[in-house]
């Protein structure tokens, strides 16, 4: 188990505690705040509900969570130390003189400063090279995006060990490797902040019309592809080239504020609180946290069904974690061939849910579905062999609902082969929470080749991998309510 220091427990830092708590880290946090510890375990409430659910692969075992009074306790151990104090160089430069006469020399000390450069912490500092900036965005615990700036300060084997653990969390490190004040990220940021800040000024839009111009238009194709490939797609099939040319002049016009930033009066901030607090002042914060959390797991759990962005970086994530969840991708991986395979271990993520509170029918569905998906790819009908013109489809299904499964619940789905020669793959799938059977899961499926779309044997390592399967299973007592049809006797 390996172990982290939060060193300042508001907002960003309860992010930071949550991230790797629920990455199977144990976490120390020291915090002179005597309500740090509430406010981190109500963040950690929030991260608990909507980030196991974020990807398809069950989460490692959470690690511990303890309190310090004195950074000297709470860096006792610790690889990594992230900093997450005010932002006032002073305070940070105290805060580093007091980490690194407690800390492991190899430790690595992170900043989440968002606007100090790196060599501005390391100034004057006995061991500068362990110090480097991970700016994180809100909430830490979904937003993927880590920015990591470095200088010559930093040893080789601490950048790669900085985006190793980085990674390791299921975030990006953006490897800054030239220092600037506010990094990248945030200085798009202030230019759009300044600019709106503007708009309310000078009467043009409300905080509400702006926030539904970014949400509602480029905000979600900057998501799912940032700035340059959303302007590339704009100039069709002529391609930036195009779009420059088109365009490219638009940057002479006066058609921004950007040089001139608005006088920060106590006017201008009444009034831009005011406009906000009419906006969405009714919601309480953490349901608003709730709302926003919701939106980011869904955003990014449809950005994966395409494995773009920010899903593609999930489904990696989710793919390094698959052996440690017992998951196995061909037969010769299988420990115990004669068991049952299991072919899925998940948390019942947000958006499976219903109405009633539980885990809509359809997602019983969409869970075996997957768990056939699984059991093909082990017998070698992966995305190569269905490239080629090879598949099943599904001919015949039967489901049992047996019992309730909510969000967040933890299942597995364990898949017996019925039999396996010839066309037919007769699949017995058991959906369980522990020990607690929910549902079964009774498939038929027949080889086609895609070419002509008709029944078709398949390849022959394909058939004999599913006999192999079918066999080692046959000796196994017949599980209860195979081939049962609608209306019979329980």
């Amino acid at each position: 188990m390996t172990t982290a220091a939060i060193i300042g427990g508001g907002v960003i830092g309860g992010g930071w505690a949550a991230r790797f708590l629920l990455n199977g880290w144990d976490v120390r946090v020291s915090d002179p705040d005597p309500e740090a510890e509430r406010k981190i375990n109500e963040v950690l409430a929030n991260a608990r509900r909507s980030l196991p659910g974020l990807g398809n692969v069950a989460l490692p075992p959470e690690g511990s969570l303890s309190f310090h009074g004195s950074i000297k306790e709470a860096v006792e151990g610790a690889e990594w130390i992230q900093e997450s104090v005010p932002e006032r160089l002073d305070i940070k430069q105290k805060v580093y003189g007091e980490l690194q006469a407690h800390c492991a020399p190899d430790a690595i000390i992170g900043s989440s400063t968002s606007g100090f450069k790196p060599s501005e912490l390391q100034n004057g500092r006995e061991n500068p090279g362990q110090i480097v900036v991970a700016h994180p965005f809100n909430p830490v615990y979904l937003m993927p995006l880590i920015e990591l700036v470095t200088t010559p300060a930093n040893p080789t084997g601490v950048i790669d060990r900085a985006k190793e653990i980085i990674t390791a969390i299921g975030m990006f490190p953006l490897h800054l490797k030239k220092e600037i004040d506010a990094h990248v990220a945030d200085r798009f940021l202030e230019a759009v902040w300044r600019e709106a800040l503007w708009l309310v000024k000078d009467g043009i839009a409300t905080t509400e019309e702006i926030d539904n111009a970014i949400r509602y238009g480029f905000g979600i194709r900057w998501a799912q592809m940032g700035l340059f490939d959303t302007y590339r797609v704009a100039g069709g099939e002529a391609g930036m080239k195009h779009f420059m040319a088109q365009f490219g002049p638009c940057l002479s016009w006066p058609w921004t504020k950007l040089m001139d930033v608005p006088e920060f009066t106590d006017e201008l901030v009444d009034l831009i609180a005011g406009q906000s607090d009419e906006q969405s002042g009714h919601i309480p914060i953490r349901e608003m946290e709730r709302i926003r959390d919701d939106n980011l797991v869904g955003m990014m759990r449809a950005l994966g069904a395409n494995d773009w962005g920010a899903g593609a970086l999930q489904n990696k994530h989710d793919l390094g974690r698959e052996g440690e969840a017992g998951l196995v991708r061909s037969v010769d991986e299988i420990a115990d061939i004669s068991q049952p395979v299991l072919t899925q271990s998940r948390v019942v993520p947000l958006d499976w849910t219903d109405y009633n509170g539980h885990m809509t029918e359809s997602r019983y569905l969409d869970a075996f579905a997957q768990s056939t998906d699984r059991l093909m790819m082990i017998i070698g009908c992966d995305t190569d062999y269905i490239a080629n013109g090879g598949s099943y489809f599904t001919a015949e299904t039967h489901i049992r609902h047996i019992d309730e499964v909510h969000a967040g619940d933890a299942i597995q789905v364990k898949t017996r082969v019925i039999m396996g020669a010839g066309k037919k793959m007769h699949l017995w799938h058991e959906m369980y929470a522990g020990d607690r059977l929910l549902a079964t899961g009774e498939h038929m499926l027949l080889h086609v080749d895609l070419k002509t779309r008709r029944s078709a044997p398949p390849a022959a390592h394909i058939e004999t991998n599913l006999v192999k399967l079918a066999e080692a299973h046959a000796v196994l007592d017949a599980p209860e309510g195979l081939g049962r049809a609608i209306g019979a006797p329980r």
